[in-house]
């Protein structure tokens, strides 16, 4: 039997490197589903019930598309105006209610906590899409299957990586989860890059530092960007009491072409969670980084499908019979083995 059959995923303190192995290894079995070049109804009359209440686009459709590409049929509530939580529904009520129309649920709610508070009420499986500053594992763990793969082509592995994290520590809910995983493998060199205002909570930094990890700390990009990968994260502004506060970060730690090649190794990997913040007076990854063949955002991106394919078909206990439920594509497009 699955070990996450049933289970809620609401925190990466859950996984240990067998478990990641594990999810790892079906996550690779979903690309030909993911690419479009087979067509499986494994959770054909499955119901996933998509709650955000706080504004998503990669990770909502991302997790709705994943259920689909699995033969499953989805169910969206967004924004807190929408739900019956406006009018002053507890979690738990309205947990047991929507848990009743579904089989499987993924929320997103802005208050730490909220999330776990609501899978108590619940009678299916959920999967946390982020709640508030706290985490969100499923994007991390997306980020350390990206990081898996692109270090490959390198011939690396995580054990032994240099990275840098860099731009909003304090509130950027994807560098707390990320970092609770990497801590799990062996010497890693974390380089954090941030405001002293905005550096990594002293609750993750225990965490690296108990592991046993090299931590180097600075507030200034110089110096701090030759590594294996450089994982920018944008001002959480919502976060913040007010957007004139954010605004005095905003350009802090922007990188482009031209301090890429000045900094950075030839070789050296952009990740960001996304959205990145395009805006002139933030322009925080710019878009002459686009051409770039090192910048993984979108691969990045690409790769969150599969990751959440996996978890579905673990959560639900079907992921050793996918492949029986398999049927060709007659609409399949070459577009898709980019």
């Amino acid at each position: 039997m699955s070990q996450f059959k049933g289970q809620h995923i609401l925190s990466v303190n859950q996984f240990d490197r067998q478990s990641i192995e594990h999810i790892f290894t079906i996550a690779d079995k979903m690309a030909p589903y993911a690419k479009r070049q087979k067509r499986t109804s494994v959770l054909e009359g499955a119901i996933l019930g998509n709650l955000f209440f706080e504004p998503s686009t990669r990770t909502r459709v991302s997790f709705g598309c994943a259920f689909n590409l699995l033969g499953g049929e989805v169910r969206e509530t967004t924004g807190m105006g929408s739900s019956a939580l406006s009018k002053g529904e507890s979690l738990f009520d309205t947990a047991r209610i929507i848990s009743s129309y579904s089989d499987v649920i993924a929320m997103r709610h802005p208050e730490a906590g909220s999330v776990a508070n609501f899978a108590k009420g619940s009678r299916v499986p959920v999967l946390n899409g982020g709640d508030g500053a706290n985490e969100h594992p499923t994007q991390a763990l997306l980020d350390l299957f990206t990081i898996e793969k692109e270090l490959l082509h390198s011939g690396n592995k995580i054990d032994g990586l240099d990275i840098t994290l860099m731009g909003d520590l304090k509130y950027g809910r994807t560098v707390h989860s990320l970092s609770k995983l990497l801590s799990l493998y062996n010497n890693i060199h974390f380089t954090l890059v941030s405001p002293k205002a905005l550096a990594l909570p002293d609750s993750i930094l225990s965490v690296i530092d108990n592991a046993g990890h090299k931590l180097t700390i600075s507030d200034d990009l110089q110096g701090n960007l030759n590594a294996d990968i450089v994982y920018q994260t944008r001002v959480q502004e919502e976060r913040f009491d007010n957007k004139e506060e954010a605004n005095q970060y905003r350009g802090r730690f922007r990188l482009n072409q031209k301090i890429y090649t000045e900094h950075c190794k030839s070789n050296t990997v952009i990740m960001h969670p996304l959205p990145r913040d395009s805006r002139a007076e933030a322009n925080e990854l710019d878009n002459d980084m686009n051409a770039n063949p090192n910048l993984a955002i979108f691969r990045q991106a690409d790769n969150g499908v599969l990751v959440r394919m996996a978890l579905f078909a673990l959560t639900l206990g079907v992921e050793n019979i996918v492949d029986k439920y398999e049927s060709q594509v007659p609409w399949y497009s070459t577009k898709h083995q980019d």
